[in-house]
């Protein structure tokens, strides 16, 4: 009898021990599947989470400086967060480097003024420009760099004067542009209006004029392009004039001028 159990135990402790074995082989398994599926969900939201591209949102001034300029860094990266870009805003010139400016699609100068960059932030900026990159300036871009031929030629134009900020009535050039497809064919706001030191419109293709009938104090004539792009040395350039008040980056037409321009210099469209 007690040699039948020391046979027989030891078989069946075994079949108990293999039965443990297929359970825990069948949850490792189950748990590698588990651990698997994770991942790959993981990864999925991870690259549909990762921005299309990179701007930088630039608003370092040397002269005049605007009140809307935190407001229009509030809504440019409100834009980049429903829109799938990312936006680094930053007064700090030193990261026009060839390597501060490589991970960038886009460079946006917000209300600029004066002058903003050394010699060596210039030369890197113009190399950036070259591959292909983009720019985006906002009202005063045209009222900084004077000294600097090369940007010159990039924004097309040079602020020269304003009257006082008051209503007036922009006309749009360009309906299939991006940045001005979802406007009315006459736009009526409250802005400050530039005049230019000349008109760019031989150098550019335009985008907006003003209607210098439906304010006081333009003196460019009838044709008085505020908003305007083309391609510059290899790279893209969008820039409109609007933009000086608090107000203007909670307009959502305006809002959508500057996306379009921002996808634009990109190289994307609006879907």
């Amino acid at each position: 009898m007690i040699t039948f159990v020391m046979i027989v135990a030891p078989a069946a402790a075994s079949r108990k021990r293999s039965s443990e074995s297929r359970r825990i082989s069948v949850i490792f398994a189950l748990a590698l599947v588990i651990v698997a599926c994770t991942s790959t969900l993981a990864a999925t939201e991870s690259t549909e989470q990762r921005p299309a591209f990179a701007v930088l949102l630039f608003s370092k001034t040397g002269g005049f400086r605007h009140d809307s300029i935190s407001a229009g860094i509030a809504a440019i990266k409100d834009l980049g967060d429903h829109h799938g870009f990312r936006v680094d805003a930053t007064e700090d010139a030193t990261v026009f480097t060839d390597g501060g400016l490589e991970k960038y699609h886009v460079v946006v100068f917000l209300n600029t003024t004066g002058d903003i960059l050394d010699s060596s932030e210039e030369a890197a900026f113009e190399r950036f420009l070259r591959r292909g990159r983009g720019f985006v300036g906002i009202h005063s871009a045209t009222d900084t760099e004077y000294g600097w031929p090369w940007y010159g030629g990039l924004v097309a134009a040079y602020f020269r004067r304003h009257p006082a900020i008051q209503p007036a009535t922009l006309k749009v050039a360009d309906k299939a542009h991006p940045s001005t497809k979802h406007l009315p064919a006459e736009w009526t706001r409250t802005d400050e209006w530039y005049d230019f030191r000349d008109d760019p419109s031989p150098r550019v293709n335009v985008l907006i004029r003003i209607d210098e009938t439906t304010y006081a104090g333009g003196t460019m004539g009838a044709s008085h392009p505020i908003a305007w792009y083309h391609e510059y040395e290899g790279g893209r350039a969008w820039y409109t004039a609007l933009g000086h008040t608090t107000e203007s980056y909670k307009e959502p037409a305006f809002l959508g001028h500057l996306l379009g321009g921002i996808l634009w210099a990109a190289g994307l469209t609006l879907e």
